[in-house]
């Protein structure tokens, strides 16, 4: 997908325009490498300030995936991107640079390694710690196969604080498969890295004795590959031994079966590349453990690395100001609407904690973190160990609110069941992002937690209407329940509510009528509760005259109110911004279903695929959720089926 402008900006970078693949990047001496590189930085701060998308990590790997694709021969080689927002400049050099423009943008390229979309991108990632898995599992594909391509695994930007990146490094320590794995070292995640590994890593690079012998080190394993005799080549590797032991992170590493070496700048082209060729050459598992900076190059984001992990766009490339927009005041997001209620409610009750996986700044928790810091815990990118960790805190007498993205939340799925609900312990999940979340595509949508809570005894579901109903929400979650609970609520704004300074409890189990009609239902939960009005005023202009409710609950259920709905019409149209399966149509369908058959019901949702990224207008158009698309199918169904 090209276009004349794209084409024109092409001509400012002399160098990229010409590499068509990692190829061409092998015809390239030092100093042409680096002017890439500077090509490739320069064109990712254009993209981003005009697209959005993920920025800081990106610029941060730029000299070590120009130096990847210069010493490995993608796509033979395979090379896995951890988490894959980093993927930008991999995708400038892997045949994609004329299409960059179209990164994120509805029918346009992934903002994540995909791959149905090159051959380059060896596996499809979003969520963090996948790669070392991923790539262990290819390398024991090509064992196997008796084939001869290397694997890398590219991990940082906090992803090592994953638990399921040490099981793949315990794992493949066993295994013994030729597998590189890269370690990013950033000191940060989207907000800075937490925990002991961090600590240990951090201390490394600023030993100065470990770096005065670093080079001596460094310098003699290349001598392994001549020749030299068993006794000298024994005598180096004792030194090198001995100087991790004592100096680096390489004993933990070590003992895990890898050799370590490092740490490297990984800004240093020169440096990088000769690395590399050497892990190339070398068999066995290995770790490279390169130093970079988050943002590198361009000043705002590596003064605020936060802030500039990811941008929506629309900055000036020069000074990273943010654009002029139409000038209408922005509304609360609903992740702050939650933060400030939290850090409220808090500090009456010395009773709540607030936990996240490595998203302060994404749930707005660093609200809490920075009005009560002893009572705030980042765990990392550990939500498996996060929910455990609620329940101990919940078992201890405290009242946890665990913050995490709809999607992540799957990754916990079990200590949700079996640490939490079995136990009927009191932890609070506020679960952010659920629904579609637009330009991040597939791995980031929220279309399944409705589904996958439902299914769970002893747990309360709910979803705000609006950013007040979110607030009271909070509120009873934490004072009206004894078990646990999870609220789901939307990516970006609210609809503008006016918020009310105190609390109100909700009826547990209780839904609400938020317009009375008699020919036909619209029952919305969360953000389809102000698509179901908007759709009604479409209806209702075409004669009929809908009925809609605020269902609130998923569970319990709200059985009286269905009742009552099926009492007054005849046919009823959920609506809900999660798949079709499982959630709230499911429970309504089987409940009228059971006491009320002569009701017809209709059913609009996600659907059973996995929907691809663009802007929210676009995407709701495509899956039918928009509220013209709405009125259309529910008034052909009304019209359809008289009763």
């Amino acid at each position: 997908m090209t276009d004349p402008t794209a084409t024109s900006q092409l001509q400012a970078y002399p160098l990229l325009s010409k590499i068509h693949g990692p190829a061409d990047l092998k015809k390239l001496g030092l100093k042409e490498l680096e002017a890439v590189a500077a090509e490739c930085r320069k064109r990712v701060i254009e993209l981003v300030s005009m697209n959005g998308g993920h920025f800081g990590s990106s610029l941060g790997v730029v000299e070590l995936t120009v130096a990847l694709h210069h010493v490995y021969e993608s796509p033979k080689d395979r090379i896995v991107w951890d988490v894959g927002h980093q993927a930008y400049v991999h995708k400038i050099l892997t045949g994609r640079m004329s299409e960059m423009h179209t990164n994120r943008q509805y029918g346009g390229l992934a903002g994540f390694p995909k791959r149905g979309e090159s051959p380059h991108d060896a596996f499809d990632t979003g969520h963090a710690s996948t790669s070392i898995s991923a790539a262990a599992g290819m390398a024991a594909a090509r064992d196997l196969a008796g084939r001869d391509e290397k694997v890398v695994a590219v991990i940082g930007d906090g992803s090592m604080t994953g638990g399921m990146a040490f099981e793949a490094m315990n794992h493949l320590g066993d295994i013994k498969s030729d597998v590189l794995v890269v370690l990013n070292d950033n000191q940060m995640a989207i907000s800075p890295s937490t925990g002991g590994l961090k600590n240990y890593l951090v201390n490394i690079p600023l030993n100065k004795t470990y770096n005065r012998l670093r080079k001596f080190v460094w310098d003699s394993i290349s001598l392994l590959n001549n020749d030299l005799g068993d006794t000298a080549k024994n005598a180096v590797h004792r030194l090198e031994d001995g100087i991790k032991a004592a100096f680096t992170p390489g004993a933990f590493f070590e003992a895990l079966g890898f050799r370590y070496f490092g740490p490297i700048d990984g800004h240093d082209m020169e440096q990088m590349v000769k690395a590399l060729r050497e892990m190339r050459s070398l068999p066995h598992p290995k770790l490279l453990h390169i130093i970079t900076t988050k943002g590198k190059g361009f000043k705002p984001a590596e003064d605020n690395q936060s802030k500039w992990h990811a941008s929506a766009g629309g900055f000036d490339i020069d000074t990273g100001k943010a654009l002029q927009t139409s000038g209408k005041p922005s509304l609360p997001k609903y992740q702050e609407v939650f933060g400030e209620a939290l850090v409220e409610l808090a500090l009456k009750d010395r009773t709540i904690a607030a936990i996240t996986a490595a998203m302060p700044s994404g749930t707005s928790l660093d609200l809490f973190q920075n009005a009560i810091p002893s009572r705030f815990y980042d765990v990392g990118i550990a939500e498996q160990h996060a929910v455990t960790f609620a329940a101990g805190l919940a078992a201890g007498g405290f009242k946890p609110v665990f913050a995490v993205y709809s999607t992540f939340l799957q990754r916990a799925y079990d200590q949700l069941i079996h640490d939490v609900a079995l136990q009927g312990l009191h932890v609070v999940f506020a679960i952010d992002r659920a629904g579609l979340v637009g330009e991040d595509g597939p791995t980031h949508h929220g279309s399944f937690d409705l589904s996958f809570l439902h299914a769970v005894p002893n747990l309360t579901v709910m979803a705000p209407g609006d950013e007040q109903e979110l607030r009271d929400m909070l509120y009873t979650a934490l004072y009206e329940l004894n078990g646990p609970v999870a609220i789901r609520y939307p990516r970006g704004s609210g609809n503008g509510a006016v918020l009310r300074k105190e609390f109100a409890p909700l009826p547990i189990g209780k839904g609400r009528v938020l317009r009375e009609g008699g020919s036909i239902a619209l029952l919305g939960i969360g953000t389809m509760v102000s698509r179901a009005l908007e759709t009604a005023g479409l209806l209702a202009a075409e004669g009929l005259d809908p009925m809609v409710c605020d269902m609130r609950f998923l569970k319990p259920l709200d059985t009286g109110l269905l009742d009552d709905v099926a009492s007054r019409c005849g046919h009823v149209a959920v609506i809900e911004e999660n798949s079709v399966i499982g959630g709230l149509g499911s429970g309504v369908v089987e409940y009228l279903h059971r006491t009320h058959p002569g009701v017809r019901v209709t059913h609009f949702g996600l659907p059973d695929a996995f929907v691809t990224h663009g802007s929210m207008a676009e995407l709701y158009r495509e899956i039918g959720l928009d509220a013209p698309s709405l009125a259309e199918k529910i008034g052909n169904f009304y019209r359809a089926t008289p009763g």
